[in-house]
């Protein structure tokens, strides 16, 4: 696995026929859309990608990446940094060909001739890597100074419960 910077553009099956791999790392400053999720995009995003052919002469493109995001925690709306990553595999096939003998555990990629763009690849993963409700472990949220944690008695719980009005309607 060759440690240079990660291309921009790759042709996959060329790629395949000679089993390249490059592992580094892209700047998460670089992603437009990512940027507008998160708090600040000061990270690095590790990337590792290998190219082979299976057992059926597939082309085939393992990607894996990890990072770190920091975004707006919803609990205590504090900034939490939260870890991503993913491991994925793909299958490249040409438009129109044949899906039903591709294994299921490849995600299918449609392309004719021209170059795949990793770092549009690499983006869309991280977007849908994104929790949809970033917080702090449970453990780690820190409250406002002077925060009270409300206690509620057992009257007022039963006064709150939207079902108390049914058991009323069952009494004779």
């Amino acid at each position: 696995m060759s440690n240079v910077p990660i291309p921009n553009q790759v042709d996959p099956r060329r790629f395949a026929d000679r089993a390249l791999s490059f592992q580094g790392q892209l700047s998460q400053d670089g992603f437009a859309r990512l940027g507008e999720l998160v708090t600040r995009a000061d990270g690095e995003v590790n990337v590792s990608l290998s190219f082979l052919r299976d057992e059926q002469k597939l082309v085939v493109m393992q990607m894996s990446l990890s990072t770190e995001v920091a975004m707006l925690c919803q609990r205590c709306l504090e900034e939490a940094l939260l870890p991503v990553e993913g491991e994925y595999s793909y299958v490249v096939i040409r438009p129109g060909s044949d899906t039903s003998l591709i294994p299921q555990e490849y995600d299918i990629i449609e392309l004719d001739d021209e170059p795949l763009d990793v770092r549009a690849l690499v983006e869309e993963e991280l977007l849908l890597c994104l929790p949809i409700v970033p917080k702090h472990p449970d453990d780690a949220c820190a409250h406002p100074q002077g925060y009270v944690e409300a206690e509620l008695s057992g009257e007022e719980v039963a006064k709150s419960n939207p079902f108390s009005v049914l058991a009323q309607l069952r009494k004779p």
